[in-house]
């Protein structure tokens, strides 16, 4: 064979998709197991995994007119139109106050429970009883508390204490506070609607109408933090626009396990909403109408004191008659009386208007202008505004901390409406004081004409006029007072339900079955998968041709398949098997290179066989080539140099007393170390007893000396040495050897030890070197792609070709074949 002067340097490294490919084919039951197991974890989530139901509600928020605005109302109470309301209202949803009356009103803060297969189920409105709270005294948080009915009139109370100390709420006012009660289980007998005081709850157990007593069924209550809860639904509840439609109409949605309790608080909330904006609407009318009660009081008063004094002047003086002209007179006076009490009405109003604006911070308690008849379009505008903003400022304060921006804004606004207000209310003052003035000065003029009259009659027509004055401005104030009434009492809440929330079946959202199975089946694929890539490239073994071929130039001469067998000797003792005939075809590959050496007559040839480490199967080829030249006719002769760790004696039942180390130290002769073994024309010298310096041995002119007499002496000589990259031992050895075989055994040759001999190939350290595949299994596909590389196809043929002479097989029973199968693939 040629030294391989062109020697190249391997192909540089690369993933090796397809190895990975076959080494996941090759584990394909712990991929199968890894889905099985995560489809398992799947249906055990979804069994034990609670359902969670999502379901809404449609709201409308209307223009803020009342429908008695019409010509014949002089009290004007427009909000203005829809714009900003439904901001307004999708920000009280999500406020801390809203939840908080809706958990109160509906005391989401207590759950009856029942124990279910998986966990505590809450049974809601299905529990056959229910707890009527004190709520001015406390119940204790967190713990479960039992209801086991005994009869249809008595229940047995239990709870249990692992320690003294527990934490108690009071629903009246929220407060919590710490409490103890003795340690262990507690059980006592109570009948229906007997009032319960205990220091972890205080109430009364009663019956639920058409629900059935189960004597000996358990039930729980269990009592939660009230502000926990109200953050929980809080952060649950959503709303917003409806999808389609007008910006006035909203969705409101909320997800949970119980379907009974989502229901409730969606309508709960509406019905809140409702309620607190028809409040929040008829707080101008009320305001309004708390300002003319006020005034109507003070006018009732006057009027009751007018009627007084007019009793005691009829009392006094006899009935007189005045002159019409007097009466013309008196009724203008009269006229322009009322018309000054009006202007003093308005006047004070917006005195009243200006102090308050000028010293006050909330402005939601301004009474309407148009109360006192003052219809000023800019005052009536500003005060609309200024009402509106403030409102607005005060919803905000439950989302957004003060101090914020949006505050900023607000006020800012505020204070600039507020700036137009006071001067147009300066403004209004100044006509006002001019109107008083030209009034004032008519009643002067008309009274100068009734000065003429007797002390008496001028007397009673003040008396008169004075009561009709009074009169006057209370049926004013009294229409106007019915007038508000009838308006706050027309109105009706700009929040409107389309479509309440109910519980029709279905509304599931999770968890999503389908989605979990289709996770557990991705995961118990990838994840093996991924293992075994990591596995796949943290390994450097060699598993294949194609990876020898890969790492290097040095040729490929054969494979030998694995064989478990009680001995060595394969060759000898089974001739037909596919072992035997891999090595007939690494035998007949020598032949070749030795023809290309060319022939010496009389000179044996000499075949050195090495590997990287111990345990690669090196004794097992030096027996079995030495045995296949033997029984093709050649003299053989087997030649133990491994003087480290010497093995070949063992299978050939001959001692290894004298070897090749007596012979290296001048104690034995040739003929005394040289032993025939029972296989015919093979001779077997063992390596000896362990030296102390082989290597010196070896490179000795002893060596020299007995490789030149057993070349004439044998046609084949088969040098069994130690593993080349353990020690130098066969570096030594090299320089006899016409053909050097290296041994890989597959899964168990590391990549590395390739690098060594490529090295020393190189170097031109080794000559005539080839490998040899050993360990192949060929229904494992660990050999994947060999069958590219020569040697294999050639090998793999006879592997196959030789299964047909496989001695006494025989037909297998159907367990062995079941556990050659497992056996092959593992």
């Amino acid at each position: 064979m040629e030294e391989h002067d062109d020697y190249s340097e391997p192909r540089g490294t690369y993933f090796d998709f397809r190895g990975y490919l076959f080494k996941a084919l090759h584990l394909w039951k712990f991929v199968l197991l890894s889905v099985v197991f995560a489809l398992i974890v799947a249906y055990l989530i979804n069994v034990r995994k609670q359902s969670i139901y999502k379901l809404d509600s449609l709201i409308s928020v209307e223009s803020d007119q009342n429908p008695f605005f019409t010509a014949n109302t002089s009290i004007s109470f427009n909000w203005g139109g829809v714009s900003g309301k439904v901001g307004k209202v999708m920000t009280t949803v999500k406020t801390r106050t809203h939840n908080e009356l809706v958990t109160d009103s509906l005391q989401y803060y207590m759950e009856y429970l029942q124990e279910g297969k998986y966990r505590m189920e809450d049974i809601y409105k299905n529990a056959p009883f229910v707890a009527t709270l004190d709520k001015s005294k406390g119940q204790m948080l967190g713990n479960l508390i039992g209801i086991r009915f005994i009869d249809d009139t008595q229940f047995e109370l239990t709870a249990n204490f692992e320690k003294s100390g527990f934490t108690a709420q009071r629903y009246s006012d929220k407060t919590k506070y710490n409490d103890n009660f003795k340690i262990g289980p507690f059980a006592q007998t109570f009948s229906f609607g007997e009032t319960i005081s205990l220091p972890f709850f205080n109430g009364k157990i009663t019956k639920r109408k058409d629900n059935t007593i189960v004597p000996g069924a358990k039930y729980y209550l269990q009592f939660l933090n009230f502000d926990s809860v109200v953050n929980q639904y809080k952060n649950s509840v959503m709303i917003a626009p409806f999808s389609g439609s007008s910006s006035s109409v909203l969705t409101l949605s909320l997800a949970g396990s119980n379907k009974a309790k989502i229901v409730d608080y969606l309508n709960a909330t509406t019905s809140i909403l409702s309620k607190t904006e028809l409040e929040r609407k008829n707080l101008y009318a009320t305001n309004t109408i708390k300002f003319i009660d006020s005034s109507l009081n003070a006018v009732n008063d006057n009027l009751k004191d007018v009627t007084d004094e007019m009793n005691t002047f009829r009392k006094k003086n006899k009935l007189f008659d005045v002159t019409e002209e007097m009466n013309i007179v008196s009724t203008k006076l009269r006229a322009l009386d009322l018309n000054r009490e009006e202007e003093r009405t308005k006047l004070n109003y917006l005195n009243s208007l200006e102090n308050y604006l000028r010293t006050k911070t909330d402005y939601t308690q301004i009474a309407a202008p148009t109360s006192v008849g003052i219809n000023e379009g800019n005052i009536l505008a500003s005060v609309g505004k200024i009402t509106a903003l403030a409102i607005e400022r005060q919803t905000k304060e439950y989302t957004v901390k003060e101090g914020n921006v949006i505050f900023k804004d607000i006020d800012r606004q505020i204070d600039a409406e507020k700036n137009v207000l006071l001067e147009t209310i300066g403004n209004t003052k100044r006509t006002i004081g001019i109107n008083l003035d030209a009034i004032n000065n008519n009643i002067a003029r008309f009274e100068a004409q009734l000065s003429n009259l007797p002390e008496d009659q001028q007397e009673f027509l003040k008396i008169q006029r004075k009561m009709d004055i009074s009169q006057e401005s209370y049926n004013v104030y009294l229409t106007k007072r019915g007038e508000a009434a009838i308006v706050k009492a027309a109105n009706v809440s700009d929040i409107s339900t389309i479509d309440e929330a109910k519980d029709i079946g279905g509304g599931r959202i999770g968890p999503n079955k389908n989605l979990n199975y289709m996770m557990g089946l991705m995961l118990g694929f990838f994840i093996p998968m991924f293992l075994i890539f990591v596995i796949f490239l943290l390994d450097n073994t060699i598993h294949g041709s194609d990876e020898v071929e890969r790492l290097s130039s040095i040729p490929i001469l054969g494979l030998i398949g694995k064989y478990n067998y009680k001995n060595n000797l394969v060759v000898f003792e089974k001739p037909k098997s596919a072992v035997s005939e891999s090595f007939r075809s690494i035998r007949s590959s020598l032949q070749f290179i030795y023809k290309k050496q060319g022939e010496e007559d009389g000179i044996g040839k000499t075949i050195m066989i090495t590997s990287s480490v111990s345990g690669e199967g090196k004794t097992f080829c030096s027996i079995n080539i030495a045995t296949v030249y033997a029984l093709s006719g050649k003299k053989t002769l087997l030649l133990g140099l491994d003087l480290r760790k010497p093995k070949i004696f063992d299978d050939f039942n001959i001692s290894n007393d004298k070897g090749v180390v007596n012979y290296l130290i001048g104690d034995n002769t040739f003929d005394e170390i040289n032993y025939a073994s029972h296989v015919e024309n093979l001779d077997v010298i063992p390596s000896g007893p362990v030296p102390p310096n082989p290597s010196e041995l070896l490179m000795g002119d002893r060596m020299k000396e007995l490789i030149e007499l057993v070349r004439g002496r044998y046609d084949m000589i088969v040098l069994d040495t130690p593993p080349l990259g353990l020690v130098t031992d066969a570096l030594e050895l090299t320089q006899y050897a016409d053909a050097t075989l290296f041994m890989v055994r597959l899964d168990y040759t590391k990549k590395g030890m390739l690098a060594l001999i490529n090295a020393k190939y190189k170097m031109g350290e080794v000559k005539n070197i080839s490998f040899v595949l050993n360990f192949y299994k060929h229904k494992t596909n660990h050999n994947y792609g060999y069958g590219y590389g020569y040697g294999y196809g050639y090998g793999y043929g006879y592997g196959v070709y030789g299964n047909a002479y496989h001695e006494g097989s025989g037909r297998r029973s159907l367990l062995k074949r079941f556990k050659r199968f497992l056996k092959a693939n593992t």
